[in-house]
């Protein structure tokens, strides 16, 4: 680009002061830039609610304060011989039916927006849209969470007295004349909700937006009675403590110490035993729980509460336990609760539910069969002369040896570690009347009110009023308390 200028004026050029160029007037580090800035806002938050998306949603004009059905459920159940005499009649039969009830809830949460949010959005961000958006979605979110582990009516209660074993050698647990342990079940509400340092939840006071406050529980069970005591000495400052299952346990909190005053919560797990190798960092003592907090009667009964109580379906606890290959691409224990629901309903679940955990512990022991494991080998396609193995593995269905038939796993957000629910959408007897087994039945399905204005902010509200209708309870089911491994 300098071809067309002499010598002496590249020479000048040289010569000259070139320093003050170096500076600018306005630079980016100036801060007159433009802000690119693209709208609408990005909804960058996991809405997963698998349950709710596949189950219907029935809307009833009837009223009342519960829906309620009734079924057969045996014919014939004193097993009569069907052989008759020649001019004889038969015996008589008898059949059993059972009543269910299934009690409403309200659901829904709410959401303000000022009326300087409104005008400082613009035209890009629409922040009433958006308040209400983002309330209707979590409301849904909070909606999938009671449909699987909501506890309305059936307590923990007061778990039995814990056992010590140890102690061993190792560990930094203080040398101790006395240890005792004392236990705390918790519902999947109560586990999400428990820390160390916070505490079990006991008797939950929520403070609502229009200053009222609402009672209920945080989901947490009375404290057990104290366990036997144990001496830790020197070098041996191990112990293991366990507890016989809870029905309707997601987790346990373990209070540890010589008495229920100084027995601080020292672990959280989610199998019915723990291993205490340390002195606890919790401040909450055994001696502050005195009742039972595990039910919420705001919410309604969700598929594991419904699958529990009263014996209704199918409940295994490994109390700690690993799942077993049998040896031949198949899990032990989830071949006999398929056994059960063969044997005792003919019938077989279609899903079964499950955590990340067990979704990997499963895929271990499947894959490893009989001992030596399976790959799939993928042959790349015409053209290509790359090799190519793929990694990884997933069981995404099991094999009902009982029924032959194939069932969905699923990993679910909500569902805690250690447990495996079961789940059936299809009731294969004849003539039932089931057209669903499962679905959402509302007196007011979602509706969204916008308050009055009292001051200078936009109030929302987004609500429903529904109930999760099992009506074959005793087609679900539920493993509880699987080690990890």
């Amino acid at each position: 680009m300098f071809a067309d200028l002499s010598q002496q004026t590249l020479d000048l050029l040289n010569k000259a002061d070139i320093s003050a160029l170096s500076k600018t007037t306005i630079s980016q580090g100036t801060g007159l830039n433009a802000f690119d800035l693209r709208g609408p806002a990005l909804q960058l938050y996991p809405l997963l609610t698998p349950l709710r998306n596949r189950l219907a949603r029935e809307v009833s004009d009837r009223g009342d304060l519960a829906t309620r059905w009734k079924a057969v459920t045996g014919v014939n159940t004193t097993n009569l011989e069907l052989g008759v005499s020649p001019g004889r009649r038969s015996a008589e039969i008898q059949i059993t039916e059972q009543d269910y009830v299934a009690s409403y809830a309200g659901i829904g949460l709410e959401s303000s927006v000022d009326w300087e949010a409104v005008w400082s959005g613009g035209k890009e961000f629409d922040n009433k849209a958006v308040a209400v958006e983002n309330l209707l979605r979590a409301v849904m979110i909070g909606e999938e969470n009671i449909i699987l582990n909501g506890n309305a009516s059936m307590p923990l209660g007061t778990p039995s007295a814990p056992v010590i074993t140890g102690p061993s050698a190792g560990g930094s647990y203080p040398v101790t004349t006395g240890v005792q342990a004392y236990v705390v079940a918790l519902t999947p509400r109560g586990f999400a909700n428990a820390t160390i340092a916070n505490g079990v939840p006991l008797l939950i006071t929520r403070t609502n937006i229009d200053g009222s406050t609402t009672q209920f529980g945080g989901g947490s069970s009375n404290v057990s009675a104290a366990s036997n005591a144990i001496n830790t000495t020197s070098g041996n400052q191990t112990f293991t403590v366990k507890v016989a299952a809870v029905k309707g346990a997601a987790a346990y909190a373990w209070f540890i110490g010589t008495s229920a005053s100084n027995a601080i919560l020292t672990a959280i797990t989610t199998v019915n035993t723990a291993t205490i190798s340390a002195l606890g960092t919790g401040t909450q003592t055994a001696n502050l729980i005195t009742a039972d907090n595990s039910t919420n009667s705001l919410v309604f009964d969700g598929f594991l509460t419904q699958a529990l109580k009263s014996n209704a379906g199918y409940f295994a606890s490994l109390d700690g336990a690993f799942m077993n290959s049998d040896g031949a691409n198949g899990i032990v224990e989830i071949d006999a609760a398929l056994q059960y629901f063969w044997d005792n309903k003919r019938l077989s679940p279609t899903e079964i539910w499950i955590n990340s955990q067990e979704a990997r512990n499963i895929n271990k022991k499947v894959v490893a069969g009989g001992g030596t494991p399976l790959f799939r080998f993928t042959s790349p396609g015409t053209g290509n002369d790359a090799p190519a193995i793929m990694g990884g593995t997933s069981v995404a269905k099991y094999w009902n040896k009982f029924t032959q038939q194939f069932l969905d796993v699923l990993i679910h957000p909500n569902i805690v570690a250690g447990s495996i629910f079961f789940n059936t959408q299809e009731i294969p007897y004849p003539l039932s009347g089931v057209d669903k087994v499962t679905f959402i039945r509302c007196r007011r399905d979602y509706y969204q009110i916008e308050w009055p204005v009292v001051s200078r902010q936009y109030v929302y509200g987004v609500y429903a009023d529904e109930v999760l209708v099992c009506r074959a309870p005793f087609s679900l089911g539920v493993i509880s308390n699987v080690g990890n491994g």
